[in-house]
């Protein structure tokens, strides 16, 4: 399929260009020092990733140890009560730890143990990107330190706790807004004190050259299964496909199953208490151009150009930027991003648990809600909607922020 002069049939083998640029995003604004330790990471990446030996020890390990393929399950009674569109979901909140970030942790901790690294860092908001990697460095042996923010150590208690007991070493980080991105700014300054011996992995298709790509090739998995998975069910394609999207790596690994299919694509970012700065952290609605992290893209800015301050009820969310190759997808129009508040997050939140026994993240809740949305507005067809984790980290703050409804 040819879409705006981009030819999806190559697309994933020619994006990022070899500097990792999807058009005029991604790239790695680094230092020298780094630039050689990420020059590294992606000869070893390269190298490995069309080795027989690494692809079947993954595909093994997906198999074995992470359960996969994840299924589809159709919410019957959800469509039900919205009329006739049919709602489904990808279930990667049944993926072991309980959300889609193993899909790539265990493809980089298997890499960090290719390059003979001894440790992985890496930072969170919600604690599944955390978890996930804790878990990946115990099955290979390797030390975990996890960097998170302070407020978000203080809403994902239940996360912070599986961490310790995985044996990883949870950093809380108490500058600035002590949430996802000083978590990412004091990971990354490890690593940098560090990279000879250990290897960053970050949580999302974010960060310079070449995470972005590395995360969405392993992430490519859920949209791989769920394509084939869909068709089987139902003879066709969803006529829209629709995931959250904070930095945006489960986003990525369903939207890529797609991009060449005639299907509807929709991105649904954090709208959180509303639309002035600092009450959301939905970068690509209201964000303009802009470096950060070691990559260019688009990101929420105030008054002096720098990272503003943003908010979303959903601690894996709320980061004032997204994926280059989201701003890349968003600035040729073939994925349409759009905005979910709190409020409509957690209805849905509510909804799916009480229809169909699914309790999901809060993060997910965000798909969940805009699925709804466009239900009622399309009127027929299908929708698929990613289910990137599940909600148990969250309980405790629902409880005390929303109560039982």
């Amino acid at each position: 399929m040819n879409f705006n002069g981009i030819d999806f049939d190559t697309y994933l083998k020619n994006y990022p260009n070899e500097e990792g640029f999807f058009g005029k995003y991604g790239g790695a604004y680094i230092s020298e020092d780094l630039k050689k330790a990420m020059e590294e990471i992606t000869e070893a990446y390269f190298t490995i990733c069309k080795s027989s030996k690494f692809i079947s020890e993954l595909r093994r390990i997906r198999r074995e140890f992470q359960g996969r393929p994840t299924p589809i399950s159709y919410l019957e009674r959800l469509s039900g009560k919205l009329g006739n569109v049919q709602l489904y979901v990808k279930r990667e909140d049944l993926n072991h730890t309980g959300a889609h970030k193993l899909n790539h942790c265990m493809g980089e901790a298997l890499l960090s143990k290719y390059m003979g690294k001894k440790k992985v860092i890496a930072e969170t908001g919600a604690g599944q990107h955390g978890v996930a990697l804790a878990t990946a460095a115990a099955y290979f042996g390797l030390e975990c330190d996890i960097y998170m923010g302070a407020v978000d150590i203080k809403k994902q208690a239940p996360n912070v706790a599986r961490m310790k007991i995985l044996g990883a070493n949870v950093i809380e980080v108490t500058e600035g807004l002590a949430t996802l991105k000083e978590a990412v700014d004091a990971a990354f300054k490890a690593y940098a004190n560090e990279y000879k011996d250990a290897i960053y992995c970050i949580g999302s298709v974010l960060g310079p050259h070449p995470f972005p790509m590395m995360v969405r090739d392993f992430q490519s998995v859920v949209g791989i299964e769920a394509r084939e998975q869909f068709v089987g069910m139902t003879g066709e394609l969803p006529d829209a496909v629709v995931a959250c999207v904070g930095g945006g790596s489960n986003a990525m690994g369903i939207f890529s199953g797609f991009l060449n299919d005639p299907v509807d694509i929709y991105g649904v970012e954090p709208l959180g208490r509303g639309p002035a700065l600092g009450d959301h952290a939905a970068s690509l609605k209201y964000g303009t151009e802009g470096i950060m992290h070691g990559f260019n893209s688009i990101m929420l800015k105030d008054e002096n150009g720098e990272p503003a301050p943003v908010y979303s009820v959903a601690s894996g969310l709320d980061y004032p930027s997204s994926g280059p190759e989201h701003a890349f997808l968003h600035d040729l129009g073939r994925v349409k991003y759009d905005v979910i508040s709190d409020d409509e997050t957690i209805d849905a939140f509510f909804e799916l648990s009480r229809l169909e026994g699914i309790i999901p993240a809060i993060e997910s809740a965000h798909a969940v809600a805009y699925g709804i949305k466009l239900a009622k507005e399309m009127g027929k067809g299908s929708i698929l909607i990613n289910l990137s984790g599940r909600g148990d980290k969250d309980m405790d703050y629902i409880i005390e922020h929303y109560g039982i409804r």
